[in-house]
């Protein structure tokens, strides 16, 4: 029997949220981010939730692949572009957009010999300093993709590094209009934070990501308080043992943890081999039996350990939640010092995993 750690994902959840993202960006196209195989969600899992959408975003061309084989007939953007030559066929093959961000990709399309003309997100570099080109050189980039055969459509994009906080994005929107002042094509700047919060930038298309997972873009469980969205990944388990420790007795690898009363301890089949943080500290928020408590000690490769002084009637086998609709994963993220992306894309292969 496989052990009690169950990662559930929840279609009707990644509908609602699809349909969340909608109405804050009512008059533009959506693409649905799903990069790193759909946030460690699972790219096929997914799919049945959030098919509805306008496309889908993602970097990886087996992932895209394998979009094309699920059924999906409508665009896919690569939100990297392409490395080498040779995944310009795949593009071709499958009917895939492409950003396109140096002139290095310019240079392998102008190169290619393709069946058709490949759609392309030509990528500003407006304050982000990944990838893109600098407004000053961005005209030029666009003329050249324009001049080139292998070139279809050519879609104007950025993407905001500060959208989710204080600073905000009216200074990368002024260095991107500068940049493509009198260039035409569609617009595609907003990621998951500028569709929930800056409407002014949502133009012809946003690309939401984390919102449609049910988590904050701000990595703060408070900021999307009322707007509806719901967790898509519940990580659950069980209690596997009880103890009862005395006044100075330790728990746990480094006695990390000293109980100052004698208290409950219960131990919950989950660990960091399972990618639950190695680095929860005391405090971290999960829920026992419909009560929430916290870790206490240190997690182990396979096991946590949390205190059951609030929860006075767990035993072995009472439900753990990891995080989910009752342990929002940005608290618990938050107590560990990352964000809710992290946890969910670490989810090892090991857990079981269902959508329902």
């Amino acid at each position: 029997m496989p052990r009690p750690l169950l990662a559930t994902i929840h279609t009707a959840a990644l509908a609602n949220n699809l349909a969340v993202a909608r109405r804050h960006a009512s008059k533009s196209k959506l693409w649905a981010v799903v990069k790193a195989n759909a946030y460690g969600h699972g790219l096929a899992r997914v799919f049945p939730g959030l098919r509805s959408t306008d496309g889908f975003g993602l970097l990886d061309l087996e992932e895209a692949v394998k979009l094309r084989e699920l059924g999906w007939a409508g665009p896919i953007l690569l939100l990297e572009g392409f490395f080498r030559p040779t995944d310009i066929d795949v593009i071709d093959r499958y009917s895939l957009t492409t950003t396109v961000h140096c002139d290095e990709q310019l240079r392998m399309l102008e190169m290619a010999r393709l069946s058709k003309p490949v759609n392309i997100q030509l990528k500003m570099n407006s304050g982000m300093n990944r990838l893109g080109y600098v407004a000053g050189k961005y005209r030029a980039a666009w003329e050249r993709a324009r001049a080139c055969p292998s070139v279809g459509q050519i879609t104007l994009m950025t993407h905001f590094s500060d959208a989710d906080g204080e600073m905000g994005i009216r200074h990368q929107l002024e260095v991107f209009e500068h940049g493509a002042e009198g260039i035409a094509g569609s617009r595609s700047l907003a990621n998951s934070a500028a569709t929930l919060w800056h409407p002014y930038a949502h133009f012809d298309w946003v690309r939401p990501g984390i919102i449609l997972y049910g988590a904050s873009p701000s990595g703060v469980s408070a900021a999307i308080e009322g707007l509806g969205l719901q967790p898509a990944m519940t990580l659950s388990s069980e209690l596997i043992a009880v103890q009862t420790v005395e006044p100075g007795d330790s728990v746990g690898y480094g006695s990390a943890f000293k109980a100052r009363e004698r208290m409950r301890i219960g131990v919950v089949a989950c660990g960091y081999a399972d990618g639950y943080p190695r680095c929860a500290p005391e405090g971290t928020p999960v829920q026992v039996g419909g009560v929430r408590t916290r870790v206490v000690g240190r997690v182990s490769m396979d096991m946590l350990t949390v205190d059951l002084s609030s929860c006075p009637n767990a035993v072995i086998g009472s439900p753990v939640q990891l995080w989910g609709a009752d342990v929002p994963i940005d608290d618990v993220a938050a107590a560990c010092g990352t964000v809710g992306y992290e946890l969910m894309c670490a989810v090892a292969q090991r857990v079981s995993v269902r959508a329902e």
